[in-house]
């Protein structure tokens, strides 16, 4: 084979290093205008009169490439995010996330029990019709043949490891996009979706049988397709946390998995219920006892059916974390107090640590 080097170009080198810095700016900006092309430019502009961008940086050349690369895609109706841009966020938020993780991600999600298409155990047992060749313990058939006085392998020789039984997960993400995710100045909505992109990367990736369905809360609650996650924003709206939990107990029931979870990330207090007969009740001063009553029902009501609930919340009210510590304890989930600046790395690594748990 024939190698043809060309000469290095250390202005290529610094330019492609300039691209990737304005490229993840520029991500993060989508993020936080929903979506909005045009915005993020605009905001890049200003960011680089104000100095914040290297003024020597050529943004128009910047985004001729996007448009070039197909990141971004220009209309009638004027600029707006191509399908490589939308992967290229769901990748960027994936490695933010994982750059700064040790855990392996190998392993999938093993269950107490052995079966096909694991990781191979010490233990094994003699070879069946069907049985994986690439598992054959081969120094354990050969003894076998020796004991024969064989130098020869017969079926009844082969010997193949065991492996761990791997199944799939059915996981639902509920974001919180009432009024409280950006109440007193704090953006709490986009460190919610980036995690969202990067959960959504980490299982088409890395566990491709697994499903994830994704669903928004504020009055209401409903689902939204991962490919609108960019484009979510916070409305002038209360807290449903039973609708949600409804929403995602339903459409999880109808997943054909043996594992299925629900993480829910929040930052308010529930002041929203909807009532049998369809009639909204609402209180937001204080936990309306109700309201809670009919919440903390709806975490049962997934118990029964074997959804652990881990909810990430992001409120420091005592009150409000002893509410969630409640929920917790009847459904027998998790919660983690968390922080914004470790909120993917909560998130994705218990994804990755929930192995098979039976709720009882």
């Amino acid at each position: 084979m024939r190698f043809r080097y060309l000469k290095w170009d250390p202005q290529l080198l610094d330019w492609l290093k300039q691209f990737k810095s304005l490229f993840q700016l520029f991500n993060y900006l989508l993020l936080k205008s929903n979506g909005d092309v045009e915005q993020a430019m605009e905001w890049m502009r200003y960011l680089q009169q104000r100095g914040v961008i290297d003024p020597e940086a050529d943004l128009e050349e910047f985004f001729e490439q996007l448009e070039e690369q197909r990141i971004v895609q220009r209309t009638e109706a004027g600029m707006h995010l191509g399908p490589r841009g939308e992967w290229a966020l769901r990748k960027q938020a994936f490695k933010a996330i994982f750059d700064g993780l040790k855990q392996s991600l190998a392993g999938g999600h093993p269950t107490p029990y052995e079966g096909p298409g694991g990781e191979p155990l010490p233990e094994t047992r003699p070879y069946e019709f069907g049985d994986d060749f690439r598992q054959i313990d081969f120094r354990a058939s050969f003894q076998n043949a020796l004991r024969r006085g064989s130098l020869q392998l017969h079926e009844q020789d082969l010997e193949v490891h065991e492996t761990e039984f791997s199944t799939s997960c059915a996981t639902a993400l509920l974001l919180d996009i009432s009024h409280s995710m950006i109440l007193y100045g704090e953006d709490r909505i986009t460190p919610a979706k980036q995690v969202a992109l990067a959960l959504t990367e980490l299982i088409l990736s890395e566990y491709p049988r697994d499903s994830l369905t994704v669903i928004v809360f504020g009055d209401e609650a409903w689902e939204v397709a991962p490919g609108d996650l960019p484009y979510l924003s916070v409305g002038p709206y209360h807290t449903n946390t039973q609708a949600a939990l409804a929403l995602a107990r339903t459409l999880l029931l109808r997943k054909k998995m043996a594992n299925r979870q629900i993480f829910m990330i929040t930052d308010g207090k529930p002041t929203v219920v909807v009532e049998p007969d369809g009639r909204i009740y609402r209180n937001t001063w204080g936990l309306d006892p109700h309201i809670v009553s009919r919440t903390l029902d709806e975490a049962l009501l997934c118990r029964r059916h074997q959804i652990p609930i881990t909810t990430f919340m992001l409120a420091r009210d005592y009150d409000l974390q002893d509410f969630i510590r409640n929920l917790t304890r009847l459904n027998r989930g998790r919660a983690y107090f968390s922080s914004l600046d470790y909120l993917g790395e909560y998130v994705l690594l218990d994804f990755i640590r929930n192995r098979q748990r039976r709720v009882r």
